[in-house]
């Protein structure tokens, strides 16, 4: 009976261990400069005026500059477009590495001030990393639309 606690605890701690290191992988690889290419709508063909961090149109997050810094886990972006507010947005970030072995992440997402303190108390997004490679991101969120499933999909390309 204690050898097979024995295991047990031991399976428990290496993939406690390997998440976090897929987690922390993850967390290296987003470092850097990335760029927000599109905002795609998988499986709808409706057109939609969709907001999004904070009630920002999606038109004014195509294209837009985004920093992440890893080794504090805060960044920033800049909305664009000709009719948007162009001012720089800081954020706190992090990965829930909770299921980080089978290879799915949420990028927990908290709006802060320029010195990355939190002026919305316990308020942020919880965004789905469906992908991430060392020059692509993707973050997909699924939200409920007029009854049914409605799939939000932001494709970023590192600089």
């Amino acid at each position: 009976m204690k050898k097979i606690a024995l295991l047990f605890l031991t399976v428990a701690f290496l993939v406690s261990c390997g998440s976090s290191k897929v987690a922390n992988e993850a967390r290296k690889t987003m470092n850097g400069d990335w760029q927000l290419t599109s905002i795609t709508y998988p499986g709808n063909n409706q057109n939609v005026e969709v907001t999004l961090l904070d009630n920002i149109p999606a038109r004014c997050l195509e294209n837009s500059s985004w920093v992440f810094v890893s080794n504090n886990n805060t960044g920033s972006y800049q909305p664009s477009g000709m009719t948007c507010d162009s001012n720089t947005r800081f954020f706190r970030w992090s990965i829930d590495d909770t299921n980080a072995a089978m290879g799915n992440f949420d990028l927990m997402f908290k709006p802060t001030n320029a010195d990355h303190k939190s002026e919305t108390g316990n308020t942020g997004y919880r965004i789905n990393l469906s992908n991430l490679t060392g020059d692509q991101m993707v973050w997909e969120q699924t939200v409920n639309f007029e009854g049914k499933p409605f799939t939000i999909r932001m494709n970023f390309t590192k600089n």
